[in-house]
């Protein structure tokens, strides 16, 4: 239901799931495992991947710390759009990626789920996009030191605040990774 004018497929959207992004982050391995899951399942099925890599001052392009972790490897004709603010289409090269494959509808999984998960959520949504988040394939790092909420907190109420999101002509869900509707024939 997209607003987005002849968008008709999906994408999964896999948002910085790098080496130092989602170390020692709750449930590290589950949430990998999913999003590998997601992943083998959109090619399978012949639903567009995109990856998202995050860089700036403190997580350099080409360092260990900025690698997609290992368990994850894009293909060779699968975008990977770097991105330097926490909304994955701020000033890259997301939207053309998406637009040339025809995609109206997100799936998004990775890290952080209170940055720039959230940012890319609603900045697809603002955009247009159908979004569906996949509850138990996204994670954040511990900021309780900064007086943020517990990780598992962040991500309940993610999921929650995205469940219950509306816009006219654009649809918003929350699905485990088993129940994720990619939109294929396959």
């Amino acid at each position: 239901m997209t607003t987005l004018q002849n968008r008709p497929h999906t994408a999964l959207l896999v948002v910085d799931v790098q080496n130092t992004i989602v170390d020692g982050a709750p449930r590290r391995d589950a949430v990998v495992a999913n999003i590998s899951a997601l992943v083998e399942r959109a090619r399978r099925e012949g639903v567009p991947v995109t990856w998202v890599q995050h860089n700036d001052d403190d997580l350099v392009r080409g360092s260990h710390d900025w690698q997609i972790v290992p368990e994850l490897s894009p293909l060779d004709d699968e975008p990977l759009v770097e991105k330097s603010y926490g909304d994955a289409f701020e000033d890259t090269t997301l939207e053309t990626e998406l637009a040339q494959r025809q995609v109206g509808r997100l799936v998004v999984v990775g890290a952080e789920t209170d940055a720039c998960v959230r940012s890319t959520l609603h900045g697809a949504f603002a955009r247009g996009y159908d979004v569906t988040l996949a509850s138990d394939a996204h994670t954040a790092g511990d900021k309780t030191q900064w007086g943020a909420p517990p990780v598992e907190s962040v991500i309940a109420h993610t999921n929650l605040y995205w469940s219950h999101q509306a816009a006219p002509g654009r649809t918003a869900e929350v699905v485990p990774t088993d129940d994720v509707d990619l939109g294929s024939d396959g």
